[in-house]
């Protein structure tokens, strides 16, 4: 049997150290590369009628979500997203290949004075992306545009979502804080956590209560701007 030496170029050096050096190390590296080759693009707007074909995979991925974290979450049926799309008291976001990628609504209470930022949801392929700030900072302003005089609040139990609010100028409050509306509180009868709530007699959960006064942020504005 004859045998053929492959011929190598003296130029290149393939010793180990060498060749396994210029691979990435573990999975960060590798989302890293990936991430600096390939940005994703995204379009954030406000959601219209013409967006209720994704409703169905929006409830999925929600019910998906809170299932996978192991945290409660109220479920939202999908004719009270239909609601919020035709309404205009939603945001929706798409990749630049049209995937749908994230959503958020707005809901308000005790007429008008309160306003809720609820159901922030990115689809999981592009979670990580910094999308997750762009609606959340997306749906604050539509809630600021719509309802400028009322009080924003935000119900959570996950940490990123906090530090976005605090980043928007929401502050911790107590339940007593937030809404009366028997209509909010029934929203919260689907949560896995809803028995906690219910034994403490709505004075707190597992959630954090974040709550953005207008009023409030004026006066430090004021503060911050009054000659000293």
């Amino acid at each position: 049997m004859k045998i053929i030496n492959p011929i190598i170029n003296p130029d290149i050096n393939l010793s180990k150290k060498s060749f396994f050096s210029v691979l990435p190390r573990n999975k960060a590296e590798v989302s890293s590369v990936q991430e600096t080759e390939t940005p994703i693009e995204f379009t954030i707007e406000k959601a219209r009628s013409v967006h209720t074909y994704w409703i169905r995979q929006i409830c999925e991925v929600t019910l998906s979500s809170a299932i996978a974290r192991g945290t409660g979450i109220s479920k939202r049926s999908p004719e009270l997203l239909e609601t919020k799309m035709n309404r205009g008291e939603a945001i929706i976001a798409f990749a630049s290949d049209g995937r749908w990628a994230g959503f958020s609504f707005i809901s308000s209470w005790d007429d008008g004075r309160f306003v809720s930022n609820s159901g922030l949801i990115v689809a999981p392929e592009f979670r990580h992306t910094g999308l997750a700030k762009k609606i959340k900072t997306k749906i604050f302003e539509l809630s600021r545009e719509k309802y400028p005089k009322a009080k924003i609040f935000s119900l959570t139990s996950g940490l990123a979502v906090m530090k976005m609010n605090h980043e928007l100028g929401f502050e911790p409050v107590t339940f007593s804080e937030l809404p009366q509306d028997e209509l909010f509180w029934e929203s919260c009868k689907s949560c896995v956590n809803c028995s906690i709530l219910m034994s403490k007699e709505r004075k707190n959960c597992l959630c954090t209560a974040m709550l953005y006064d207008p009023e409030s942020q004026k006066a430090i504005s004021t503060l911050k701007t009054a000659p000293h």
